[in-house]
């Protein structure tokens, strides 16, 4: 495997850095709602048997007034993966199973059904190729037209900015990845999602950097201005009852279908922060 340690610092350092510009928004928020939630930081270590520097992580986890329950992950981890799951994997097989991957994710399940949930991460993994992936997607259970739109523009002139192809390619892959099958429904109304782009040399690295910073800023930039936007909206028992309802749903993807899941489960991951995603409460009607 090529050594990509200095990379792998340089990207971590930014996930973190957005980690903490992120955080500091959401209690923003909080304290906007005279609510003074603030974010439980969980430091957490890897262990693999044979592995000096398996690395870890810290789980951020928030509950407070306008956020129920959000959960912010850096981990930075490397090892080996199991034979039969290498081959899955880009660029690894049994006979290379050697990673490296650094990255961030966060969840949003929000108290007011009329706040869309959100879903971001992006990540630097290394086999014996490496590449970024990554994007963020919208989880509204009572959609609106207008935060729809506004989300998808910003995702748009970020990827714009670096691709005149990045948003329809990265936009229809989120749309086939977040769909639940035995549902026949998507999991929300979309957003991005890439995978895969793969770094060549030192230049590529930092083309798709540069890139997967964006898509960071611009998560950072739409999001908070959706949820002031419908913090304070009323709500009836009726729509609770309907975010319950598409929280199950969402708790169903993450469980059954989702590839950050299972490479958490497969890497040995933190549970807690694995699962960080699942929703506080959700019913099955």
């Amino acid at each position: 495997m090529t050594d990509w340690t200095e990379q792998t610092a340089t990207a971590r350092t930014w996930f973190e850095t957005l980690r903490d510009r992120i955080c500091a928004e959401f209690e923003a928020i909080e304290r906007e709602a005279g609510s003074d939630a603030a974010f439980d930081y969980a430091e957490w270590a890897r262990e693999e048997a044979g592995n000096e520097h398996p690395g870890g992580g810290t789980r951020g986890l928030m509950k407070g007034k306008v956020f129920e329950k959000v959960g912010v992950n850096v981990s930075t981890v490397r090892g080996s993966f199991a034979p039969e799951f290498a081959a899955s994997i880009n660029g690894a097989s049994p006979e290379h199973p050697e990673f490296s991957a650094t990255g961030i994710s966060l969840v949003a399940h929000m108290a007011n059904p009329h706040v869309p949930a959100v879903h971001m991460n992006t990540r630097f993994l290394c086999t014996q190729a490496a590449w970024f992936g990554g994007g963020a997607d919208l989880n509204p259970p009572i959609p609106y037209e207008q935060d729809t739109e506004d989300f998808h523009a910003r995702l748009r002139a970020t990827c714009s900015a670096h691709n005149p192809t990045y948003y329809e390619r990265f936009k229809k892959w989120a749309d086939d990845y977040f769909y639940i099958p035995h549902r026949k429904v998507h999991r929300g109304v979309g957003g991005i999602f890439y995978d895969h782009l793969e770094c060549e040399d030192e230049a590529g690295f930092e083309r798709n950097l540069a890139f997967t910073k964006d898509v960071g800023e611009a998560f950072l930039d739409i999001y908070p201005r959706l949820v002031r936007r419908r913090m304070e909206s009323a709500f009836t028992p009726e729509d609770k009852q309907t975010q319950l309802e598409w929280r199950g749903r969402y708790a169903e993807f993450n469980l059954v279908y989702d590839r950050g899941t299972l490479f958490g489960l497969k890497t040995g991951g933190n549970i807690d922060a694995i699962l960080m995603s699942l929703p506080p409460e959700a019913v099955w009607s």
